[in-house]
C-alpha cells in the first residue's frame, strides 16, 4: 500500500520562488533515493497547487513523520548549498545583456544566469563552488554597479539618479560603463553627439581648399568618441568567446579607416553609438515604468499602539497594528478598515478606474483571524490612495509581504524570463554572426573571380559586414516584451514574462470557471421545498446547524438565507462535519447522520434512496436555473434547497469585447448541474457550457482543449489552480491580496473585475503584432541590405538604413507603454 503527502516547497526551500526552479527537481531526486519513498514530484496536472511537492511512500517502511523530517533536512541542505541571486543594474543594450549572461555562466559554480536589457540579473549558483560576493565582483568587473534585489519596495532615493540602495548588500549604486562616465548617465549620449560634431566639422573642412590632412584630426576624434564604448563592449565580447555586433562594427570602421574612408567610418560609429544611446533610453524608460510600482508605498506610517500614536518607519509596522490614514494620503499597509468610511483609489494596484467605497468590518476579531475572508468593501492595499475620509486600518501583512511588494518582486522576476521568440532569435544569432564572418572572409577573395583592386573588394566586404549585423533583431523582442510587461503592471495586470504574453497573444480559445468568475460568486437561498412529513422550519434548522461549520461559498449563502427566513438561529448543534469533494457534506446531529448535497450524492451513499417527490422538486428547480441541495437526516429526506448565483453585469460586455479581439471559442466550466450552466452561458454569450464537473473533470477538459491548439483558463487561481496549471495560459482574477493566485497564475488580474481581461488580451495581441513587425523590419532590412551592398551600395547608406531600422524597432516597441484598450 502506498500513502501520499504534500509539502510546501516554499517551506522546504525558502529561497526558491519560481515553480520551475531546478532545486525542486533536485529535491525530488534526493527524496526518491530514500528507501521507502517510491516517488516524489512537483504537484502537476492533476494536483491542487504547483507550490507543493507530492511524496509517495510505503508506510510499512517509513512513517509520515520520517518523510516530513527527511524532506525538511534535504530542503535545508539544498537551500544551504544552492543560492539564488537577483540584482538590479542600469539598462543596457541587448548584446551587452547577452555578453553579461555568457560571462556569468562561465563563472565556476554558476548553474544558470539570465540578464535582461532592462537591467535585471538572475543567477543560480552552487555555494560549494562559488560565493555570492564573487558573482557581485564579476558584475563590477563587467562595469556594472549592482544592488541586490530586495523582496519589498525600495524607497530610499536621493537626487543623483541613483534608484536602488541597500545598506547590507550593495556594490554601489550607479550606472554601468554603458551609461556612466564623466558626464554621468548621459555620457554615452554626449560622446555620440561629440562624435557627430567632429564628423560634421571634418566633413565640412573636406570641401575647403585646405590640405587634405586638416580634416583627419576631427575624423580621428570622431572615431575616439564614437568607438569608446564600442571598443569596450567588443573586447568584452571577444574575452567571453563571442563575436558580437560590436566587434563586427569595429572591424568595419577600422577597415574604412584603412581604405582612407574616414568619413564613412566615422558616420558608422556615430550612428551606431546614437543607436546604442537610444536603445539605453528605451530600456531605461521601460525600467522606470516598472520601478514606479516600488515607489507607491509611503516610507512611514502613523501607528496607534495602546494609547500612544506615533509616526514610525514602515518596516517597523507589525501585523495587528492599527494604522491611521489621513485624507488624500497613500495607504502604507495591507489590512482591513476598523473605523471610518470613504472611497479609496485602488488603480495603482488593481487598475480600477473608479474609487472603491470602503466601510469598517462588522467583526474585527473574526477579520483578524481570517483576513482572506474579509469582503472587498473592507479590505485595503498598500500603495492605494485614500479619499476624503480618515481611516483606521488594522495591518494584516508586513510591508515585505504586501500585495504591492509581491507584485514588484514578481515583475522583477518576469524581467529575466525570455519569451520563445527571444530564445529563438538568440539561437539564430549564435549561428548567424559566425556565418556572416565566414561570408565576409570569402568576399575578401572576390578578386580571384572578378577583376578589381583589393581596396574595392575590402570596402565591399566591410559594407556587407555592416549590413548583415543583426542589431535590430537583438532588441526586437525584449524591447516589446518589457514595454508590455510595464504597461500591464500599470494597468493592474501582472504578466509573468514574455512566454505567457506571447501565448495569450495568439490563442483563440478561452475557458472560464463559472462561480465567482462569470457570476458574482454570491449565491442566495431562493427556494425551500420541504418533503412530505417535514416542515420548512426543520429543514432550515438542520441546514443551518451543518452548513455554518463549512467554509464552502454555498454554505454561507444557505446559513444567511435560512436565518433570514427563520428570523433567528437554529437550536440544533452539528458535529463531525466532513466534506465530500464535489458532492456535498456529511455531519452528525444528536447522534444521527446528516447529509446535504447534490442529488447524485444520494445515489452513492448507503441508506434510503431518494424519493420521487424529492427528485421532481430537484428537477423543477434545476430547470429554473437553480443550484440544488438535498437534505437527509438519518433515513428521512427533509427537502430541497434552491440557490442562485447571478451573472456579473460586466460579463456579457466582456465576452463581446474579447470576441472582437479575435477570441472565437469561449467555454464555461462548472460544477453545477448542466441546466444551471446552460442558463448562465446563454445569458452572458458563452459558446459552450460544461456542467456537472468534478475538479478532475475540469482538469481533463482543459487538457483536451489545450491539445487542440491551446486555451487560456480564467478562474480565481485558488480552487481553479489544477485546471489553470493545465491550460496554455492560466489567468487569475482578483489576485490582489491572494498569494495563491499570484503564485499559480501566468497572468494575474489584480482586481476582481472582468473588464481587465479585454485589456490583457488586447495588450498581448498588440505585443504579438509589434514583435512580428519588429522581426520583419530587422530581418527584412538584412535581406535588403546584403544584396544592396554587394551590388554597390556605399557603407554610409548601409549604416544609415541599418541603424535607422534599430531606432524604428525600439520606438515601435515603446508604443506599447502608451497602449489603450478600445472603448
Amino acid at each position: 500500500m502506498t500513502d501520499k503527502t504534500q509539502l510546501e516547497v516554499s517551506l522546504l526551500i525558502p529561497s526558491v520562488h519560481d515553480k520551475g526552479d531546478a532545486c525542486i527537481e533536485r529535491l525530488s531526486d534526493l527524496l526518491r533515493a530514500k528507501a521507502g519513498i517510491e516517488d516524489a514530484h512537483p504537484k502537476n496536472q492533476t494536483d491542487d497547487s504547483p507550490g507543493q511537492i507530492c511524496i509517495h511512500f510505503d508506510p510499512a517502511r517509513i512513517s509520515l513523520q520520517q518523510v516530513r523530517e527527511l524532506a525538511g533536512r534535504v530542503g535545508a541542505e539544498l537551500d544551504e548549498r544552492y543560492g539564488h541571486l537577483t540584482v538590479k543594474t542600469s539598462a543596457m543594450n541587448a548584446h551587452k545583456a547577452q555578453v553579461t549572461e555568457t560571462k556569468l555562466r562561465a563563472i565556476p559554480g554558476v548553474l544558470q544566469a539570465s540578464v535582461s536589457p532592462i537591467g535585471a540579473v538572475a543567477v543560480e549558483f552552487d555555494r560549494s563552488v562559488t560565493e555570492e560576493d564573487k558573482i557581485q565582483k564579476e558584475l563590477q568587473k563587467l562595469g556594472f554597479n549592482s544592488a541586490k534585489e530586495k523582496k519589498q519596495p525600495e524607497h530610499d532615493h536621493d537626487h543623483d539618479g541613483c534608484e536602488h540602495k541597500e545598506k547590507e548588500h550593495s556594490a554601489g549604486c550607479g550606472h554601468s560603463h554603458a551609461e556612466g562616465g564623466i558626464f554621468g548617465e548621459k555620457t554615452e549620449l554626449v560622446f555620440a553627439a561629440l562624435c557627430g560634431l567632429c564628423l560634421l566639422v571634418g566633413w565640412g573642412l573636406s570641401f575647403s581648399n585646405l590640405p587634405t590632412w586638416v580634416p583627419l584630426p576631427f575624423y580621428i576624434a570622431a572615431y575616439l568618441f564614437g568607438g569608446w564604448y564600442l571598443l569596450q563592449e567588443a573586447i568584452s565580447s571577444i574575452v567571453s568567446g563571442r563575436f558580437e555586433i560590436d566587434f563586427l562594427m569595429l572591424v568595419a570602421a577600422a577597415g574604412a579607416a584603412i581604405l582612407g574612408e574616414w568619413a564613412e567610418g566615422a558616420l558608422l560609429l556615430f550612428l551606431f553609438s546614437i543607436g546604442h544611446a537610444l536603445e539605453h533610453y528605451a530600456m531605461g524608460k521601460a525600467k522606470r515604468a516598472i520601478e514606479a510600482l516600488a515607489e507607491l508605498t509611503p516610507q512611514t506610517a502613523i501607528v496607534r499602539r495602546e494609547s500612544k500614536t506615533e509616526e514610525i518607519p514602515l518596516d517597523q509596522v507589525k501585523v495587528g497594528d492599527t494604522v491611521l490614514v489621513k485624507p488624500n494620503e497613500r495607504l502604507p499597509s495591507d489590512g482591513f478598515v476598523l473605523k471610518g468610511e470613504g472611497s479609496v483609489n485602488q488603480a495603482p494596484i488593481t487598475g480600477e478606474s473608479v474609487p472603491v467605497d470602503k466601510q469598517p468590518v462588522s467583526d474585527p476579531k473574526a477579520a483578524a483571524e481570517n483576513p482572506d475572508k474579509v469582503s472587498a468593501q473592507s479590505r485595503v492595499f498598500a500603495g492605494t490612495i485614500n479619499g476624503s475620509g480618515a481611516l483606521e486600518i488594522q495591518v494584516t501583512k508586513l510591508s515585505t509581504d504586501s500585495s504591492l511588494a509581491r507584485v514588484v518582486q514578481m515583475v522583477s522576476e518576469a524581467e529575466t524570463q525570455k519569451s520563445p521568440t527571444q530564445l529563438f532569435t538568440d539561437k539564430f544569432e549564435k549561428f548567424f554572426v559566425p556565418a556572416i564572418l565566414a561570408f565576409v572572409v570569402l568576399l575578401l577573395f572576390a578578386g580571384l573571380v572578378i577583376k578589381e583592386p583589393f581596396s574595392s573588394t575590402f570596402y565591399r566586404a566591410m559594407a556587407v559586414l555592416v549590413a548583415a549585423s543583426p542589431c535590430a533583431l537583438a532588441i526586437a523582442t525584449p524591447s516589446a516584451v518589457l514595454s508590455s510587461v510595464a504597461r500591464a503592471a500599470r494597468g493592474g495586470v501582472l504578466v509573468k514574462g514574455g512566454g505567457p504574453l506571447e501565448k495569450l497573444g495568439t490563442l483563440t480559445s478561452i475557458a472560464f470557471d463559472k462561480t465567482g468568475t462569470l457570476t458574482e460568486g454570491k449565491p442566495k437561498l431562493t427556494d425551500t421545498v420541504p418533503a412530505q412529513g417535514s416542515s420548512e422550519e426543520e429543514l432550515l434548522k438542520v441546514a443551518i446547524a451543518v452548513e455554518q461549520l463549512s467554509d464552502h461559498p454555498l454554505a454561507a449563502a444557505v446559513v444567511s438565507g435560512a436565518k433570514e427566513r427563520l428570523k433567528g438561529d437554529s437550536d440544533l448543534s452539528a458535529s463531525n462535519v466532513e466534506s465530500i469533494t464535489g458532492r456535498g457534506v456529511k455531519a452528525t446531529i444528536n447522534g444521527q447522520p446528516v447529509w446535504i448535497g447534490k442529488d447524485k450524492l444520494f445515489e452513492e451513499i448507503e441508506g434510503t434512496p431518494i424519493s420521487q417527490e424529492v427528485k421532481d422538486a430537484v428537477e423543477k428547480l434545476k430547470q429554473s436555473g437553480r443550484t440544488t441541495m438535498v437534505v437527509r437526516l438519518a433515513g428521512k429526506y427533509l427537502g430541497v434547497l434552491g440557490l442562485m448565483d447571478t451573472p456579473r453585469e460586466s460579463a456579457k460586455e466582456m465576452i463581446k469585447s474579447i470576441r472582437e479581439l479575435g477570441i472565437s471559442q469561449m467555454i464555461m466550466l462548472s460544477g453545477d448541474n448542466q441546466q444551471v450552466a446552460d442558463s448562465v452561458a446563454k445569458e452572458v454569450g458563452i459558446d459552450k457550457a460544461l456542467g456537472d464537473l468534478m475538479p478532475d473533470d475540469k482538469v481533463k477538459s482543459i487538457r483536451e482543449l489545450s491539445e487542440k491548439g491551446g486555451i487560456a483558463m480564467v478562474g480565481d487561481g485558488v480552487n481553479d489552480a489544477p485546471a489553470m496549471a493545465n491550460a496554455t495560459v492560466g489567468i487569475a482574477m482578483g489576485a490582489a491580496g491572494s498569494d495563491v493566485a499570484l503564485e499559480t497564475a501566468d497572468v494575474a488580474l489584480m482586481s476582481d473585475d472582468l473588464s481587465q481581461l479585454p485589456f490583457a488580451v488586447g495588450l498581448s495581441r498588440q505585443t504579438s503584432a509589434v514583435i512580428k513587425q519588429n522581426l520583419w523590419m530587422s530581418l527584412g532590412m538584412i535581406v535588403f541590405l546584403v544584396p544592396a551592398t554587394l551590388l554597390g551600395l556605399r557603407m554610409g547608406g548601409a549604416v544609415m538604413l541599418h541603424e535607422g531600422s534599430t531606432v524604428v524597432v525600439v520606438f515601435n516597441a515603446l508604443r506599447l507603454l502608451a497602449y489603450q484598450p478600445k472603448p
